[in-house]
């Protein structure tokens, strides 16, 4: 959390308190208040105010700060209308036409008494409306039954009578930080009734705008529809989940999930659908294609005239809320409940309501259900639940990108190298763990697919595999061809699949492996983050290229230049000293002219149109030799008026805008030089580095470059299918070797870091 929003929060416990001396606010109000604080300070290093659309450091557009403008509502004595979220079809549905006209109410318009949270919040209070987002529901009635998690996502003191504007907020965890999401507390309606989710209690509202927030975060409340429970959970708690087939069910599962629930993690279950039918219901009462809560995991006392002993049971509860439930063993008011004693009954809150909710024994969940997700809590929120049990994990921010870091599962070896790599170093075996092993889950989630369903971004196909390194230091850094042609995984993730997030847990000996992250297809391009959770601790790095000035490939040094190259260097020499003037110098302009007339027959060309065509073999035929001629003939490449004007300032010492002579002849051997380079990877010589070649052209030009450098040189520079024109290569070496001097020049002691002044950084960057 930045230090301001850290202050925000300060201020806003300090106008609690100031309501508890003038009266306004009860101590027990302040008191929760007060424990919710402390609930959410483990997050505090991780958290942001809404801004972060999507990834990177700066805010996309202004914060919007709930503190800041619910007090200017409140002294202007307006209520609060969202601007980012207004109240049209656009924020309800982005592929589906009008065909009904919602009402966009108030709470206050829609009951005369509106309540935030009535006698508090349960599981009760999420009743699915028209919307297909049972997966994001199920969550929510999860959340409720863990008090210090809902507060964490339902922040407290927020209310339709003290200080109301119209304005609430909600904080989720969006890949690596929790963002305080505002929304205003306009709802859609239909016939004067909530259109999507909303509360069993008429006057409440604090589940039907936690439903908008999360629409807004997305886009759209139709971007809601369908989806993982998983997602739902890890965004409620920062966690990471995993999903088991329960037709392939682990021994221990049982254990697992006992353990998950005494840990407070969040579980919720489903049955693989009918593609035939929506939501179809089974004769047994259950519901396929749809997403339940997994509310009490417990051993049960049982005794019947002829044994007695534990059984396992679960509680479940379909967000419907509704007759649609359970009808076998152990269901509303079936015979089995009898062998149970009335204070065990009592004990485990028994009632037989119409309300979505029903017990069932382990032995028919696994036979009836599908799918189980469990919601491991992170390190930050297991603080408070169980202090005792808590999970080390690792987090990492990655980028597949076109031609440079999206190089394909294994299947495409030749590329596959390319992908990220993640260095995991396990030293300490589980506890108790009678064969010395180490439990460590990998969570490989792909960010801001949902959100990007509006322009028809779904989600990748993705996947990874862990190998072993029994002596890293004999290895390249980051790992190569080689080594993975020679080497197999020792773990992996069961399938690619096109979801969120893909999971699995392992148990491998210590020592020290790489996690190699990867969309199935090469190319194909998206942000990631990698999750290590370890029940021990872990040292975990990424396995990269350390950025570094090298040696030039020898295969671009020339020992003596033959006779020919003297005797074209001086008439270049001689058409420097005509353009230059009295002054002895050239400004960007005339080193163009230069260039292009220098480089006429060696700068790769690409496509020319008939009219550069023509031009170029009329005034190649009957005045080559004049300097004019490169007027047409480079034209159709040549050096851009951007290459030129860096390559004056990479040289230009005095900010004079000219390069002497001098400077010029060192200019021509470096252009020389990256010349060479890029006809040893344009191996076709059709003007373009194919993918996946622009790291090795850099290291033959003597700059050893990591992903991240390389990713930045290819948004920046790459044509839209990644390839680098030779026009573009020439400016990636020219800025590389301007800011790394630059950077030189301010870090003598070569410790990796330098100081610059505003006025150095802009004089320097703009200049370049």
């Amino acid at each position: 959390m930045g230090d301001d929003a850290a202050e925000r929060l300060m201020n806003g416990l300090g106008d609690v308190l100031k309501d508890i001396t003038s009266g306004n606010v009860s101590t027990d109000t302040f008191i929760k208040t007060a424990t919710t604080i402390k609930t959410i300070l483990p997050t505090l290093g991780h958290f942001k105010i809404l801004g972060e659309k999507g990834s990177g450091t700066r805010s996309r557009g202004p914060v919007q700060d709930f503190l800041k403008l619910r007090d200017q509502c409140l002294a202007s004595g307006t209520l609060f209308e969202d601007p980012e979220f207004p109240p049209r079809h656009s924020s309800l549905y982005y592929s589906e036409p009008q065909t009904r006209n919602f009402e966009w109410k108030r709470p206050i318009e829609i009951h005369p008494e509106p309540k935030f949270v009535v006698e508090g919040a349960s599981r009760f209070d999420v009743k699915q409306g028209e919307l297909g987002d049972c997966w994001l529901l199920a969550a929510i009635a999860n959340l409720t039954l863990h008090q210090e998690l809902f507060d964490l996502v339902v922040i407290p003191d927020q209310s339709f009578e003290s200080k109301y504007a119209g304005i609430f907020h909600f904080r989720f965890w969006q890949y690596g930080n929790w963002v305080d999401v505002v929304v205003d507390d306009r709802l859609p309606t239909y016939n004067g009734d909530l259109v999507f989710l909303h509360s069993a209690e008429p006057n409440e509202f604090w589940s039907a705008l936690l439903e908008k927030a999360y629409a807004k975060l997305h886009g759209s409340y139709e971007a809601l529809k369908g989806g993982s429970t998983c997602e739902a959970m890890e965004d409620f708690t920062g966690g990471v989940s995993e999903m088991y087939n329960l037709e392939e069910a682990p021994p221990n599962l049982w254990t697992v999930m006992l353990k998950a629930y005494e840990r407070q993690s969040l579980m919720a279950c489903s049955i693989e659908p009918d593609p035939n039918v929506v939501e179809m219901q089974t004769p047994e009462g259950l519901v396929r294609g749809h997403a339940y809560s997994i509310t009490k995991v417990i051993y049960m006392d049982i005794a019947t005239p002829n044994t007695s002993g534990k059984i396992p049971l679960l509680r479940l509860r379909n967000p419907w809320g509704n007759e649609a439930e359970w009808n076998g063993p152990w269901s509303d008011k079936s015979a089995e409940w009898r062998f149970i004693s009335e204070s065990d009954k009592e004990k485990i809150g028994l009632t037989f309501e119409v309300d979505g909710e029903f017990w069932m024994s382990y032995r028919d969940f696994i036979k009836y259900f599908s799918r189980v997700e469990i919601c491991n809590l992170s390190p930050e929120t297991m603080e408070e639940v169980s202090p005792d049990k808590k999970w080390v994990t690792n987090m990492f921010e990655g980028e597949w990108v076109r031609g440079i870091t999206a190089g394909g599962c294994r299947n495409f070896l030749e590329t596959f190298w390319h992908n990220p790599q993640y260095n995991v170093n396990l030293t300490d075996a589980d506890e108790e763990d009678e064969e010395n092993l180490c439990t460590i889950i990998v969570a490989l989630m792909q960010k801001n697919r949902r959100s990007q369903r509006k322009i028809g971004a779904e989600c990748l196909t993705i996947g990874f595999a862990v190998y072993r390194l029994d002596d890293s230091e004999k290895h390249p850094q980051p790992l190569d061809l080689n080594f993975f042609k020679y080497n197999a995984s020792v773990a992996k993730s069961p399938v690619f699949i096109n979801s969120r997030e893909v999971t699995s847990r392992f148990k491998l000996p210590p020592s020290e492996y790489v996690i190699v992250p990867s969309t199935f297809d090469p190319n194909e391009e998206g942000e990631f983050i990698l999750r290590v959770f370890t029940e021990k601790k872990n040292e975990m790095e990424e396995r990269d290229t350390k950025i570094s000035i090298g040696t030039i490939d020898p295969r671009v040094i020339e020992d003596e230049p033959p006779p020919e190259e003297d005797t074209k260097n001086e008439k270049i020499r001689e058409f420097f000293k005509k353009l230059a003037g009295d002054d002895d110098e050239i400004d960007w302009v005339e080193l163009k002219e230069i260039l292009d007339y220098a480089m006429r027959n060696d700068v790769p060309r690409q496509e020319e149109n008939i009219v550069t065509s023509l031009l170029s073999l009329f005034c190649g035929q009957f005045c080559r030799e004049a300097p004019f001629a490169s007027a047409f003939e480079v034209t159709q490449q040549g050096f851009s008026k951007d290459v030129c004007r860096s390559m004056i300032a990479m040289m230009d010492v005095d900010r004079s805008g000219k390069l002497g002579f001098d400077e010029f002849k060192q200019l021509w051997k470096d252009i020389k030089q990256w010349k060479a380079v890029f006809k040893i990877y344009d191996k076709s010589n059709a003007g373009y580095l194919s993918p996946f070649e622009l790291k090795e052209a850099m290291k033959s030009a003597g700059y050893h470059l990591n992903n991240h450098i390389l990713n930045a040189l290819c948004h920046r520079y790459a044509s839209k299918d990644g390839r680098i024109a030779f026009d573009d290569f020439m400016m990636c070496a020219v800025r590389l070797k301007t800011m790394m001097e630059i950077f030189k020049d301010k870090d003598t002691s070569n410790t990796d870091k330098a100081t610059f002044s505003m006025e150095e950084w802009l004089e320097n960057t703009l200049y370049s």
